[in-house]
């Protein structure tokens, strides 16, 4: 399995995210949307940084149960409803980010949402990974 990630000199420098992935391997897995739910069901984290954290560490639990790591990440996308609020909060989540899944991004896209399935979340994450 292998991932490479096309950045090219054309487009405006990517922060955070990869502007093309191309991936081959033998197995796709499709992650659902992750919350900032802990084991019990209950939402926690108060900010949206906490939050993310939590989210993106669901979406990571949930790769890692169908085998895969977070090098194995094609496609995430991030659901927010105050794109604000998540631009302000971009470099803490960056640093999030590079803490839980490490420096190597997938392609990815913010998408500002009126409300999530929990009403108190603010952020939701989900994916595709491309497993050997």
């Amino acid at each position: 399995m292998s991932l490479h990630r096309h950045n090219p000199s054309d487009l405006s420098p990517p922060t955070g995210f990869s502007h093309a992935v191309t991936a081959t391997g033998s197995r796709l897995v499709f992650l659902a949307g992750q919350t900032a739910l802990d084991g019990a069901g209950k939402l926690v984290g108060g900010t949206l940084p906490e939050q993310f954290e939590t989210a993106l560490a669901n979406l990571l639990t949930a790769l890692a149960a169908a085998g895969g790591a977070p090098r194995d990440l094609a496609r995430v996308t991030v659901y927010a409803t105050d794109v604000a609020d998540y631009r302000a909060h971009a470099g803490e989540l960056g640093r999030i980010w590079r803490r839980l899944a490490g420096g190597e991004y997938p392609a990815m896209a913010v998408i500002g949402v009126v409300r999530l399935w929990d009403e108190q979340a603010m952020v939701e994450l989900d994916g595709v990974a491309v497993l050997p």
